[in-house]
């Protein structure tokens, strides 16, 4: 008689090594059923459907399913890729295979927390193991809270109390050794999805770079550790905001589909500082470990406010007058703002389904604050066209830019594109590679091209209007029309305590 093979759900978690639900189930001895669902955008709560990868991230997401797929090949198994309704294909799947439990690794937006949930108390009925494992974060936002147990809502409090406690628990090794069990026929026939596990779907015409610039995957991900290890972290809390240079670890994508998790960057992070072989100064180390700490604050916001891609978690802001500007909006997303910075990040998003950090900050600022537009039109735009487009980190970013989240940028702090482009761009290096146009302009103009004489302007064959735009709004214009509805706001609402 065949023993009942162990259903193992993988989700946001697409590796072997540190997989906690992986390497319980492989240590039980029962056959292995791997298994990923494509799950249905409109499954999950009321309010809300669940949050699933597109554009981008989607391509992402497909090479790295490819990749685990062939990693499992390798030891003799599969990863079956399915989509329908998890809680229902489940059921159906522990029916037909009499599957003895399933092993997931848990998953933290409000949406995948209920399906999750229904599952659990299905098999309890049936009398089949469900549990759940921490595959993605250093600690739970469950077990972060302030003396008064109430969540964070400012990061270096937030950060100060987790460096306090035990350093997480050492990473898992890959199983070395697993049995597999097939999936029935019934099931493949019914459920297939991505037959083949074709890495490269319809890429859109606008990622013209991205198959160039990303190595999917788990084998992808330690190469990308190794080097950003070995050549990047020295000098990383210096040269982290120099748009032209790649001094970031640029680990975000692997992060988000768990290529990676976080537990190995961490430790070895430690184990080179540790051994001496890292030139990175402890500045460099902590300022680095700190942004491995924003991407856990912002998984506790998700876990807290269920709903941050959509509401404000300050509540005052809902009743921000954004405006609707159909025209403003799509300059932006197409890089035609007639701000080089701005336009360069937002073109660097389009061409390689990134954007630099302070990048980031930059675009985000100029829509919300130059532009009065809700950074939810934002946060949908960077959902569609970032590879690590990411249910906690980028709606926690677009509100800490739109100052509506937990510790964020206050609303008076509006980043000037011309001053941050000359700070953290000074040779005009950035804007040249994605903005040509202005290439040829000197770099005391480049970021301010209606600054520039007749005479530098023909020089560089710039004609404002034609071969680039006029700026879509004035910077002080817009500095003042920020302020005065932010105050217009604060004047006739009560801020949340």
């Amino acid at each position: 008689m065949k023993a009942a093979p162990i259903i193992v759900w993988f989700r946001n978690d697409l590796r072997l090594g540190d997989n906690p639900a992986l390497h319980a189930a492989a240590k039980m001895g029962a056959p292995l059923l791997c298994l990923y669902i494509h799950e249905a955008r409109e499954h999950g709560l009321r309010e809300h459907g669940l949050r699933v990868p597109e554009g981008a991230a989607l391509w992402w997401l497909h090479g790295s399913l490819a990749a685990l797929d062939i990693a499992l090949r390798k030891q003799g198994g599969r990863l079956h890729v399915l989509a329908g309704k998890a809680d229902e294909l489940i059921e159906t799947l522990v029916g037909e295979t009499g599957a003895s439990a399933i092993y997931w690794n848990r998953r933290y937006d409000a949406a995948g927390r209920e399906i999750d949930a229904r599952i659990i108390a299905v098999m309890r009925q049936r009398g089949t193991e469900a549990e759940s494992f921490n595959g993605s974060l250093l600690h739970e936002p469950w077990t972060i809270l302030t003396q008064a147990g109430t969540p964070f809502r400012v990061f270096t409090p937030y950060w100060r109390d987790v460096l306090r406690r035990d350093e997480p628990p050492a990473p898992l090794p890959a199983p070395k050794k697993a049995a597999f069990a097939p999936l029935p026929l019934t099931l493949e026939k019914r459920y297939a999805y991505l037959a083949g596990l074709d890495p490269d779907p319809q890429v859109p015409d606008w990622a013209k770079d991205i198959r160039r610039l990303w190595h999917r995957g788990e084998e992808g991900a330690k190469r990308r550790l190794g080097d950003f290890l070995d050549q990047d972290l020295k000098g990383y809390a210096d040269n982290r905001d120099r748009l032209a240079r790649q001094a970031t670890s640029r680990l975000s994508p692997y992060l988000r589909f768990g290529n990676i998790s976080v537990r190995q960057v961490w430790r070895a992070l430690a184990a080179r500082q540790q051994s001496g072989v890292t030139l990175a100064s402890d500045r460099d180390i902590e300022k680095f470990r700190s942004e491995l700490g924003w991407r856990e604050f912002s998984y506790s916001q998700l876990y807290h406010c269920p709903l941050l891609h959509l509401k404000n978690i300050q509540g005052q802001f809902d009743a921000m007058p954004w405006r609707c500007d159909s025209k403003a909006l799509a300059a932006w997303q197409r890089g035609q703002t007639g701000y080089p910075v701005v336009d360069a990040a937002m073109r660097e998003l389009w061409t390689t389904g990134t954007m630099h950090n302070r990048a980031r900050m930059i675009a985000g600022s100029f829509l919300v604050k130059h532009l009065l537009i809700d950074w939810r039109e934002g946060e949908k735009w960077f959902w569609n066209t970032l590879v690590d487009a990411d249910p906690a980190n980028n709606p926690g970013s677009w509100q800490w830019v739109a100052g509506t989240g937990a510790d964020a940028a206050p609303y008076f702090r509006i980043l000037n594109p011309i001053i941050q482009g000359k700070k953290f761009d000074p040779d005009g290096a950035y804007v040249r590679r994605w903005v040509p146009e202005v290439a040829s302009l000197a770099a005391s103009v480049i970021h301010s091209p209606w600054t520039a004489s007749s005479t530098q302007l023909a020089a560089a064959d710039v004609r404002l209007g034609k071969t680039y735009p006029h700026p879509i709004i004035d910077c002080d214009f817009a500095r003042k029309r920020a302020l005065s509805t932010w105050r217009g706001m604060r004047d006739t609402t009560t801020p949340d305590v």
